[in-house]
């Protein structure tokens, strides 16, 4: 388990590289579907595998751990078997619950207490616990418990906040490492540090000093401005090691990732392409098509005839459109697989040009292409 750094192109901070997993290699930069629950919304794991070509998809620990649970994962020999997926699955500890499940949460010195959403139960997740949660999903890539605060936030509130993360992380790092067993899994480090660039930076260095699996970066794309989300990711990459990978949680909009690539992030995950694709929204290479427009109506072309995927052929705008306006799921479904291919090919596109070493000039045109309304 380790990642390798194949390409750096020459005009910007982006690079190509190889993430060796215990189920197979993540080809980057690369954008992984969210499956919260062990499914990505409205796309079967045949069509992940065959048309969308998702290298690796995303869990929540915390989702898992209420529903099944463990007893049930457990039986089932993990999450893989479970959901017959057995390409890499990367889980998220459940921090991101400790910033959106705000209301029915407590964080204290040693862990955070839920609430579950399911029965009202109590649970109190720490830094070990989530491992040992995970340990039991399989998951090849684990993430540590972290505090996600909500933006805007007080400097002083923030730094304390950076300071339990800090505190959490070398308790998971210390429990990882110590634990009997072969090391299956690789866990990464979270920076946090809200958009203060003093906390950012110190976050970095301690998480770097650790020497982690790989390193993220957390608590961005929570509603703050697109600037500030870049200007703290361009502070954060100088002070990451280059032979290990970075992962920017949470992002986002294809401009987003391209521009996040030339900063020099690996690994990305949203729930923007398959919510968006439930409300019509389509993104494509020329642009972003609401197919809910009347404009579409008796627009009999193929949905995209530049896609990637089979759907993009087989159906037509037209009829997009009819399932939509009926609130038909074959209509949620169709726009899923597409937006996700979409995303695939983009950064399978951006590592080609990584390669070639015209990324910087290509990404330029792409991101106006892709922020343009059609």
């Amino acid at each position: 388990m380790k990642f390798k750094l194949l390409h750096t192109d020459p005009n910007s901070k982006a690079r190509a590289g190889i993430v060796h997993t215990a189920h197979g290699d993540i080809e980057t930069p690369v954008f992984m579907p969210v499956g919260t629950i062990g499914s990505v919304r409205g796309v079967t794991q045949p069509d992940l595998e065959k048309d969308i070509k998702a290298q690796v998809i995303l869990g929540n620990t915390y989702h898992l751990y209420i529903r099944p649970g463990m007893e049930v994962l457990e039986k089932a020999g993990g999450l893989h078997n479970f959901m017959n997926w057995h390409k890499p699955i990367l889980t998220d500890s459940g921090g991101f619950q400790v910033y959106s499940l705000s209301p029915t949460r407590k964080i204290k010195e040693n862990g955070v207490e839920f609430t579950s959403y399911l029965d009202g139960s109590k649970h109190f997740f720490t830094p070990e616990s989530v491992l040992d949660i995970q340990l039991i999903i399989g998951s090849d890539i684990v993430m540590p418990l972290d505090e996600c605060v909500s933006l805007p936030a007080e400097h002083s509130y923030v730094r304390k906040s950076v300071q339990l993360t800090h505190k959490w992380l070398k308790t998971a790092k210390d429990y990882h490492d110590n634990r009997p067993g072969e090391k299956k899994q690789m866990l990464f480090g979270i920076i946090q540090g809200g958009t203060y660039a003093d906390l950012r930076e110190e976050s970095a260095k301690f998480v770097a000093d650790l020497n982690m699996d790989g390193n993220a970066i957390g608590g961005l794309s929570v509603g703050e401005p697109a600037e500030e989300m870049y200007a703290m990711t361009d502070k954060v990459v100088p002070f990451l090691p280059h032979d290990k990978p970075r992962y920017l949680m949470g992002v986002g909009t294809p401009d987003n990732l391209l521009e996040s690539v030339a900063l020099g992030i690996d690994m990305f995950d949203c729930v923007m392409p398959t919510r968006n694709a439930r409300n019509g929204w389509l993104f494509t290479k020329n642009g972003i098509v609401n197919v809910r427009n009347s404009k579409w109506k008796d627009d009999f072309s193929p949905l995209d005839p530049d896609g990637e995927s089979p759907v993009d052929l087989f159906y037509s705008k037209a009829y997009l459109r009819h399932l939509h306006m009926c609130k038909e799921l074959l209509g949620m479904m169709i726009s899923s697989i597409h937006n996700l291919a979409f995303y695939t090919w983009l950064m399978q596109e951006a590592r080609r040009h990584i390669i070639a070493g015209d990324f910087a000039t290509w990404k330029t045109e792409m991101v106006k292409k892709v922020t343009t309304r059609l």
